[in-house]
């Protein structure tokens, strides 16, 4: 059988597995001298495991003296289930999801739940089908939920739109799980028709729709979750964590490589409510899945800030998978799927062995299984970067009366501030200033449909000259830079239009690094060590120009992203987030 193909068992595996269950035939593997993990009950069982192919026969005492083709004596070592991340945008690893599966596989991750919306937002349902190509055969479970938010809101250009009825034909897949994130909270707030329609669509195949709830407490929490939306993985602060919980929310904890919300929320992981809250990564870059991993950095921090190692497992296996109804998954049980971790500490869950579908798929950090060649990426996931033609005339800005609006930056945050400031100004323009950490912000639209150019300014970086650009810009994935010299973001702006996509650093009139990322303009075609180098450099470049934060180019991609609060910057200008409006960049009455 093929792996990661969502098949579901056939007759003749269940004829098999009763079979073996009962003793009347041979199981294919028999694991003795186990503890497992039984994140159904909270305990520890020691025994055995029984496999019959790709199912679990026995479970126990019982199955101890079990024939098998092979027997693996565990010694005392912990089994536990295969990790399930319930939400991730494998495109934010920069990599195709085989590359993905390289990176987590080993760690015990056999599953993950994706929202391709990145991709969606720049090649539409061209753009998911190539992905679910892209996911397919792989040593990993890899669902969707097809994207709701394509566009995010209506106060951006994005490359395509997804629709109810394109939503509405992908759900009848068994890879689909439901209707993704809704991001447009202010849309869902103000009853419109289309949004609500979305959430509703997971409803009528009765399967999940997720949310998507930044600081959204009180009456608007009740008025969201009305829509039918089952969960969130937004929340910041354990007391807005617990009033979701107790609004019904299946509350989704976060540790990204910007967003990292666990310590924050590690105290609600307690057995009151042990079934509503998953585990998540949202976003990773290629140096945190390489040096921390994927959803089991959650297991292993949740352990260390003193959450029980059975309930933190729990976290990323059995409530993921009973949130999605993920049949036989989640859990070592008689009837479910091998997907099954050896680890030789529990505590600090470090996987020895990874075996998928009852095959021994990973061990000591290396996949033993190969990888099926990524689909070609042609047609609407290429040759996606189409600029405007541009000058330094299209990222100059008259200086308004008084002050002026400036995005802040929230340290380890995706959230935003809005900060008043009086602008440097230089011949009736405003002008960036290195001097006070204010750097110029544009962003482009690169999908070759209105042209238009959004400007602003932005406080944080701590960036003293040149200029950062990316393709990635979420969710629009429309042309973002920050820069401190106009001729800067030009050149950087070029390269990326000449690579088809990706990042760069620029100074001084010359690129210093890049990375090009040609599928959709979000994706590399190259080895996950390979994108992680090129990251680095550009990373160090970066440094160079005197930016002092972690991941500059990601927290420079989420800028545009005009569902977060508090102000955000997108190719129409300003975007209020709370308001749901455009503002302009100076006074308008509200200050």
């Amino acid at each position: 059988m093929t792996l990661g193909t969502h098949v579901p068992p056939d007759v003749d595996e269940v004829t098999a597995a009763v079979r073996t269950a009962l003793g009347h035939q041979p199981g294919t593997v028999l694991f003795t001298h186990a503890r497992i993990v039984n994140v159904i009950t909270g305990d520890i069982q020691e025994g055995a495991v029984l496999l019959a192919g790709r199912l679990i026969a026995g479970v126990g005492d019982v199955v101890s003296a079990a024939a098998a083709g092979e027997e693996v004596d565990l010694e005392g070592r912990w089994l536990a289930p295969g990790l399930i991340d319930g939400h991730a945008h494998l495109e934010s690893s920069l990599i195709t999801p085989g590359e993905y599966a390289r990176a987590v596989v080993p760690r015990g991750v056999t599953g993950v739940v994706c929202d391709p919306h990145e991709i969606a937002n720049v090649s539409g349902v061209d753009g998911i089908r190539w992905f679910l190509r892209a996911s397919d055969g792989l040593p990993l479970d890899v669902w969707i939920g097809v994207p709701s938010c394509v566009p995010a809101s209506p106060l951006e250009t994005s490359g395509a739109r997804v629709g109810p009825a394109e939503i509405a034909s992908f759900l009848d897949d068994p890879r689909v799980v439901g209707v993704a994130e809704v991001m447009d909270f202010p849309g869902v707030l103000a009853a419109q028709e289309e949004v609500l329609r979305k959430a509703l669509l997971a409803e009528m195949f009765r399967k999940v729709s997720d949310g998507h709830a930044p600081l959204v407490r009180g009456l608007s929490l009740q008025a969201y979750l009305s829509a039918g939306i089952l969960s969130d993985h937004e929340t910041t602060s354990a007391e807005e964590g617990l009033e979701k919980l107790r609004a019904g929310c299946f509350l989704m904890i976060r540790e990204g490589s910007t967003t990292r919300n666990l310590n924050a929320l590690a105290s609600l992981v307690h057995t009151r409510h042990a079934d509503r809250i998953g585990f998540v990564t949202d976003d990773r870059l290629p140096n945190d899945l390489l040096d921390e991993g994927g959803v089991d950095v959650l297991v292993r921090e949740a352990i260390r800030q003193r959450v029980d190692p059975v309930l933190a497992v729990r976290c990323a296996t059995w409530n993921t998978a009973r949130h999605f109804a993920l049949r036989r998954r989640g859990a070592i049980a008689p009837g479910y799927f091998a997907d099954l971790v050896v680890l030789d500490d529990l505590e600090g869950y470090r996987a020895a062995a990874v075996y998928k579908d009852g095959r021994r798929v990973a061990e000591r950090g290396r996949l033993l299984v190969d990888l099926p060649a990524p689909p070609a990426a042609g047609g609407a996931v290429r040759d996606t970067v189409r600029l405007p033609p541009l000058s330094t005339a299209s990222l100059r800005v008259a200086a308004p009366p008084g002050p002026v609006r400036c995005i802040k930056l929230v340290p380890s945050q995706i959230l935003t501030q809005l900060a008043w400031i009086t602008p440097l100004l230089r011949d009736g323009e405003i002008a960036p200033d290195p001097a006070r950490d204010i750097a110029k912000l544009a962003c482009v639209e690169r999908h070759g449909r209105r042209g238009t150019v959004g400007v602003g300014l932005v406080t944080g970086f701590g960036l003293q000259r040149g200029a950062l650009a990316s393709t990635v810009a979420h969710d629009h994935h429309n042309l973002i830079a920050v820069g401190t010299a106009d001729d800067d973001i030009l050149i950087a702006s070029r390269r990326l239009e000449e690579m088809g996509g990706g990042l760069v650093a620029a100074a001084g009139g010359r690129v210093l690094a890049d990375l090009p990322l040609p599928i959709a303009g979000l994706i590399s075609d190259q080895r996950l060590p390979e994108v992680r180098a090129r990251l680095d450099r550009l990373d160090e470049a970066a440094r160079g120009l005197g930016v002092r934060i972690p991941f500059p180019f990601m927290t420079l991609s989420f800028l545009g992203l005009a569902v977060i609060p508090e102000l955000r910057l997108t190719d129409l200008g300003l975007v209020d987030v709370m308001a749901g409006r455009l503002v302009p960049l100076g006074t308008d009455g509200d200050r």
